[in-house]
Parts: C-alpha cells; sequence; structure tokens
C-alpha cells in the first residue's frame, strides 16, 4: 500500500487546515499520526472501513478523521489550532484489525511520507 499525503501548512493559532492522504488501495484501518521534533509519534485519529473512528484526547472536538473509500483518500479536517499541533502528519494503514482501528503506531503497517504543520 502506498500512502502520499498533502496539504500541510503554516497557520496562525486558531486557524485551519484539511490534510489529504492518497491510498494505492483501500485498507481496513486507516489513521494519522505526528511527531514533533524530539518527541514521540502519536496517534491522533483513525478510522475503520464502515467509518468508525477514535481520537486522541488532545484533538478530540477539534479534529475529524473522514474518508472517501471510492477515490482511497484519507483527510484530516484541523481546526482551532493551537502551537503544540505543530508536527509532522502522516498517514497509516493495516489491513485488518479485530475491533475498533487502533491508534497505535506500532500497528501500523504502510506509512507515508508526512505533511508539515507549523502553528504559530
Amino acid at each position: 500500500v502506498q500512502l502520499v499525503e498533502s496539504g500541510g501548512g503554516s497557520v496562525q493559532t486558531g486557524g485551519s487546515l484539511r490534510l489529504s492522504c492518497v491510498a494505492s488501495e483501500n485498507t481496513y484501518c486507516m489513521a494519522w499520526f505526528r511527531q514533533a521534533p524530539g518527541k514521540q509519534r502519536e496517534g491522533v485519529a483513525s478510522i475503520d472501513s464502515d467509518g468508525s473512528t477514535s481520537y486522541a484526547d488532545s484533538v478530540k472536538g477539534r479534529f475529524t478523521i473522514s474518508q472517501d473509500n471510492a477515490l482511497k483518500i484519507l483527510y484530516l479536517q484541523l481546526n482551532s489550532l493551537k502551537p503544540e499541533d505543530t508536527a509532522r502528519y502522516y498517514c497509516a494503514a493495516r489491513p485488518g484489525y479485530a475491533g475498533s482501528c487502533p491508534i497505535t503506531h506500532y500497528l501500523y503497517d504502510y506509512w507515508g511520507q508526512g505533511t508539515q504543520v507549523t502553528v504559530s
């Protein structure tokens, strides 16, 4: 599975961005992660092929994960951005999982190259 992210950029506090991830094929679990310099990769949100979602507490109510299965595109809408949201954002895929799709990075098999989000 090949994944290509886009949509990152620099915004002011309180601003919004929409990230996209184009996949070469649909998989059961898709997720967004982020990693800031000097910090561990952090799970942001996940979605399964039926549309069930999970979010990290730090982004609940501000970020929304969604997907277009026909186009094989994963989205992450980022609203009310804060400086602490600054990171490189990655999409990831996992072909299958028993239960709700996790937002734990070592459970994902395929990764994109990431897109940078900077909030000032």
